[in-house]
């Protein structure tokens, strides 16, 4: 089993370990759809994932000073080449924040990275991406007006200050300039680690997950990949597989200190990504499919939760060229079931494969978060016949 204690409280500035922690179908929780290689979004080609994970300090609150336990994860759907994809985006709720949409809702495109960090960091993250940009060239120079460079960029929020000390402003730009130099392709790194290491997921410990399904559709193999920052739920509605999880282990709950009864408040960010070749209102209909996924584990976007979506396609390269008339594909909407299905499913695993992958975490005057407890999962599991003796 996993430690159930934090020992040692230290600061980690790079993407975590990779294989440290257990994914669902490492437990054999039966669930549906054929996997990718890496059951990641980085399944995408091209698609390419950084984290800067920011953990130090223990005791009491002292706001400036710490507990911190925040970060940032980058999403580049390119890698660090400069192209802008089709996207489209979707509230369920809106009790949070997600900048640059209203662009992508107007242009149709995608034009950089995507980052995700905690609630009161958003601005500084966002304004280093801009930095970032300008300084990495990453981006295309407006017609015979090659000195004007502007950019809105995509930025992502999730709630940690139940663990984080969220008002002293610990997320620097350099911070974010780490997570997107160190992108990269390959396996992601999950649960405490980037813009989910202070998240809370249906009262266990939250934070990154990620899954990835291929389809045939006609005689070609798409891949669609789903990167979730967890931080949603109350504990009696989780769901897994069909099991009443949540009412089946009722004790772990979160000590809160002070001592306090907790609202249902939280968040949940999803990063929907394929090769399929969709424009953005199709991309759209993927979006709106995502709530599914989150209502199979029992979440239904309480008041206090901002639920917010965007999908990508990394097809029809160069389309967004500021001169020339372009050709472009797409899937004929009669063809798109499956990707709605891979959609639903990708986003129920991912959010599983967080809490899995999550530790428990003491943060700010000793709140303690409890992991989703592995063994009594799987007996939990087997008691309902949903894994096999």
């Amino acid at each position: 089993m996993k430690t159930t204690i934090i020992i040692f409280i230290f600061l980690i500035s790079s993407i975590q370990l990779e294989g440290q922690n257990k994914r669902a179908r490492d437990l054999g929780i039966p669930l549906a759809g054929i996997t990718g290689k890496l059951n990641a979004i980085t399944d995408v080609v091209g698609v390419e994932v950084g984290n800067t994970t920011l953990i130090s300090g223990n005791g009491k609150l002292i706001v400036g000073e710490g507990p911190i336990r925040t970060g940032i994860t980058a999403i580049l759907p390119r890698g660090k080449k400069h192209d802008p994809v089709f996207a489209a985006w979707y509230s369920l709720n809106g009790n949070g924040e997600m900048t640059g949409t209203t662009w992508i809702e107007e242009s149709g495109f995608l034009e950089g990275p995507i980052l995700i960090t905690n609630t009161h960091s958003v601005g500084v993250v966002r304004d280093a991406v801009i930095e970032w940009q300008y300084k990495n060239k990453y981006f295309n120079p407006l017609v015979n007006e090659p000195d004007i460079f502007w950019a809105l960029p995509v930025v992502a929020e999730t709630y940690d200050g139940d663990l984080n000390d969220i008002n002293g402003f610990h997320i620097k730009k350099e911070d974010a300039f780490s997570a997107l130099n160190n992108s990269k392709a390959g396996k992601v790194s999950e649960g405490n680690v980037g813009g989910g290491t202070g998240m809370i997921c249906h009262l266990f410990k939250g934070g990154i997950g990620t899954s990835s399904r291929r389809i045939k559709i006609g005689d070609t193999t798409y891949t669609l990949g789903v990167l979730v920052q967890a931080n949603y739920g109350d504990r009696r509605s989780l769901t897994i597989v069909g099991v009443p999880v949540g009412k089946e282990i009722s004790d772990l709950m979160p000590v809160w200190n002070p001592l306090r009864e907790r609202e249902d408040r939280g968040s949940i960010i999803v990063i929907v990504a394929t090769d399929a070749p969709l424009l953005p209102h199709q991309l759209k209909r993927l979006a709106r499919r995502v709530p599914i996924g989150i209502g199979k584990l029992g979440g239904y976007a309480s008041n206090g939760s901002g639920d917010i979506f965007i999908a990508f396609s990394t097809a029809n390269p160069g389309a967004a060229n500021r001169e020339l008339s372009q050709t472009i594909t797409m899937i004929p909407n009669d063809q798109m079931s499956q990707l709605f299905e891979a959609t639903v499913q990708a986003t129920e695993e991912s959010i599983i494969n967080a809490l899995i992958a999550a530790e428990t975490m003491v943060g700010v005057n000793g709140t303690i978060i409890y992991e989703l407890p592995e063994t009594r999962l799987i007996e939990i599991l087997k008691k309902y016949n949903r894994i096999l003796k």
